[in-house]
């Protein structure tokens, strides 16, 4: 079995990190979408990025999975997303 450590460690290796800077720079000069995954409530304490698309931390797996009945089409677009 995976310690949660070794789970962290190698899906680092698949991701690409951005500073909030370059993050500003891709959506506003290659069409990434900043994606959202905080809780409502901390939306609601903390506000939003404009532009953002919210997708809650719980329903993430289902929505971008093509064959859950909960997919949202956005995540099947052939572009970055920059998840926060």
């Amino acid at each position: 079995m995976k310690s949660v450590q070794q789970m962290v460690d190698e899906a680092r290796k698949e991701i690409t990190g951005h500073s909030p800077a370059e993050a500003r720079q891709r959506v506003d000069e290659e069409n990434a979408l900043l994606v959202d995954i905080r809780d409502v409530r901390e939306l609601e304490r903390e506000g939003v990025i404009a532009g953002a698309l919210h997708a809650p931390r719980g329903m993430l797996e289902f929505w971008v999975d093509p064959a859950s009945p909960y997919h949202k089409p956005v995540f099947a677009e052939d572009r970055e997303f920059i998840f926060y």
